[in-house]
């Protein structure tokens, strides 16, 4: 179980104007064609596991030579990646069918090793929506459009804030106690986006709950949705709670099964 339960969301996002495409040169019909339709291409790092949300750190070990390839790339031109929960497939050895919703990463700590891996670390920064995808090179790599987050500062906005507000440090509460650990619970943001993400990377729930979580249209609809999360978590945990202390009260046998003889 986790113990560093929320992350930072103070890393500083870069807007996707800054994003360089990261095609060759393009012609002039077909760059301003992209700008016109705010797409762009991205090399794309599917996960089997993480869902990667704006603002979250994401440390990966880069072993495999595709994407050995990819991150070289990403670091000497300057370049982000798009990170994406995969649908159908593994993550080594073979291509993966990644969900069409995902998160560009700027990669901002780099450690590398020996033998060519690698250790980075990657911020997430934004949503993006797969248009097409490329098997031009050894790794995969998308036509991507921007999908930005809507509705932040609406008044739905801010009521389920102030809902999802108390859900979040009972859940942390119940949290401890499942796990007999002590979660630090910084002060939750006041701004209805920034909760929203902070939430939406803290919920110890299902990657396909978290992709959910990504794929939702606004701060409302994303709130809403941790909301439902945070009350089905909480009772699932204080079910886990209270049938741990039935089982610790019957396994008082002498030889120590379950139930005493």
């Amino acid at each position: 179980m986790r113990t560093n339960f929320l992350l930072s969301m103070k890393k500083k996002m870069k807007t996707w104007s800054e994003m360089k495409d990261t095609q060759s040169p393009l012609n002039r019909a077909e760059l301003e064609h992209r700008r016109r339709n705010r797409t762009m291409q991205l090399p794309i790092f599917p996960l089997k596991n993480v869902v990667l949300f704006p603002g979250m750190a994401l440390p990966l070990h880069i072993f495999e030579m595709r994407y050995r390839e990819m991150i070289n790339r990403c670091i000497e031109e300057h370049l982000p990646f798009g990170v994406t929960l995969i649908a159908h497939g593994e993550e080594v050895g073979m291509t993966a069918d990644p969900y069409r919703v995902g998160t560009a990463a700027r990669i901002v700590r780099v450690e590398r090793l020996e033998d060519g891996r690698m250790n980075i670390v990657a911020v997430g920064t934004q949503r993006f929506r797969i248009l097409h995808l490329y098997h031009e090179h050894s790794y995969l790599t998308a036509e991507v459009s921007l999908f930005p987050v809507i509705n932040g500062a609406t008044r739905r906005a801010v009521e389920l804030s102030q809902r999802v507000r108390p859900q979040v440090l009972e859940y942390v509460t119940l949290l401890s106690k499942a796990a007999n650990v002590n979660l630090m619970l910084d002060r939750l943001p006041e701004d209805p986006l920034t909760l929203a993400f902070l939430v939406a990377i803290s919920l110890q729930v299902s990657p396909q709950d978290k992709q959910k979580l990504l794929e939702a249209v606004g701060v409302p609809e994303i709130l809403a949705l941790e909301s439902y999360l945070l009350a089905r978590e909480s009772k699932l945990l204080e079910f886990m709670i209270h049938t741990g202390k039935e089982i610790q009260a019957l396994n008082g046998g002498p030889s120590g099964y379950l139930f005493p003889n």
